[in-house]
């Protein structure tokens, strides 16, 4: 007779369900406290890494940052960590084009990398004079100096806006470098007075950013396209350059070069404190007189720049003018540049200089009550506003380069367009 299996006894349904909840919050728990990378490596048996740091393992080296304190020096530095005076003479010999240790400044950047062994050695020394790039010591048996530039990445960014107050602190309230307002006055410098700029004038400009690590912004580039709006017209800019660089500069949506043979103004940046008129109170002589010039002020120092190419024809003192130069451009053209504090170096009768080129710096001298450069302008031997002088421009994009000149124009001026009408 064949006997019967016993029944088999089972959990009870509750037992078994809180046992699997447990189960499952403990793998929960264990998954959240152990590093995924931990993870995958101990079932190897491998030891994690912890990262790189100037491309060295922090497995192998302990890394310390420090700042540059004042009167600290670098051979100060390598005597603290060791390294004697004949090898601190080599590093300094094999990185006399990279670094130079009497430039550095307090509150730079600095690491030391020691071996994690017994000896805990000073093995490299990292200086960071930016964000930028830096520079390697190996300070092991092999003695080395490297120069690391961190590589960029460069982004296209474009903003835009009414004017308010000046075109600097409207950049400022967007988050824009102010280098993008020096840039913008230079590719407009022969179109646009930038000291006549009034409230409600506004902008659109696409230009380029630098950074490194995608997110550590290191510069300011090119700009590539840019509509000014003022007096009630729209002054375009689009950059262009071929392949091979032989032709490039700024031109309109016409084509036309936005160079003229004179800039607009012989500072960069200023203040109009007094322009051309017939009719001036002259605040040293104290009488109603003709003033034939344009004054910019600004501060003592300032460079002064030749607003055309020419020929010096003067570069003196005077008593009412002060220090002078006077540059002949041309059979119609002069023009002179007055209370200099000093006259730029060679400088002189018979000079030649360039559009742009510095000629002297702002000063208060001969009759004048404050730091300003006194502007004036001939045109067939009489004195004439240069303001109101319409000036040839420079040679058009060349017909040939218009196919590959155009269609990026056409795209970058929508998007300029867009930008106004928002």
């Amino acid at each position: 007779m064949t006997k019967k299996p016993s029944p088999k006894r089972s959990l009870p349904i509750w037992l078994a369900a809180s046992i699997g909840l447990v189960l499952v919050l403990g793998i929960w728990l264990l998954a959240r406290v152990m590093p995924a990378s931990f993870a995958a490596n101990s079932a190897e048996g491998e030891e994690v890494d912890p990262g790189f740091l100037f491309g060295y393992s922090l497995r192998d080296f302990e890394a310390q940052r420090f700042e540059v304190g004042d009167g600290e020096t670098f051979g100060g530095l390598m005597d603290q960590w060791g390294i004697k005076a004949d090898r601190v003479d080599q590093l300094l010999s094999l990185g006399k084009d990279d670094f130079n240790p009497r430039k550095w400044r307090a509150g730079d950047s600095y690491w030391l990398l020691r071996a994690k062994d017994s000896t805990r050695s000073a093995a490299f020394f990292v200086y960071e004079p930016s964000v930028a790039e830096y520079v390697l010591f190996g300070l092991g048996d092999s003695l080395f100096v490297r120069k690391v530039e961190r590589p960029k990445v460069t982004k296209e960014r474009i903003v835009g806006g009414e004017i308010e107050g000046s075109l600097y602190a409207t950049l400022e309230k967007q988050g824009v470098s102010p280098a993008v307002a020096v840039k913008l006055s230079e590719v407009y410098a022969w179109t646009i007075d930038f000291f006549r700029i009034q409230v409600g004038d506004r902008f659109e400009v696409i230009y380029e950013e630098s950074y490194v690590d995608d997110s550590v912004f290191v510069g300011t580039g090119k700009i590539l396209a840019a509509r000014f709006f003022h007096n009630g017209k729209s002054f375009y800019a689009f950059q262009y350059q071929n392949k091979d660089a032989s032709v490039k500069g700024y031109y309109n949506q016409e084509g036309e070069g936005m160079k003229r043979m004179f800039l607009k103004a012989p500072l960069e940046f200023a203040r109009i404190t007094s322009r051309y008129t017939m009719n001036r109170f002259h605040p040293v002589q104290k009488r109603w007189k003709a003033h034939l010039g344009t004054d910019y002020a600004a501060p003592s120092g300032t460079p002064i720049l030749a607003t055309a190419s020419g020929t010096v024809v003067a570069a003196a003192y005077q008593s009412a003018n002060g220090n002078y130069v006077k540059i002949k451009h041309s059979g119609t053209y002069t023009t002179q540049y007055l209370h200099m504090s000093r006259i730029g170096a060679r400088i002189r009768n018979g000079a030649r200089v360039e559009q742009g080129q510095v000629i002297g710096y702002v000063g208060s001298t001969g009759l004048a009550t404050g730091p300003h450069v006194c502007y004036r302008f001939w045109k067939n031997g009489r004195q004439v506003d240069p303001l109101r002088e319409p000036m040839q421009r420079a040679d058009p994009l060349p017909r040939s380069h218009w196919t590959e000149f155009e269609p990026e124009m056409t795209a970058r001026k929508a998007v300029l367009d867009s930008l106004a009408k928002e």
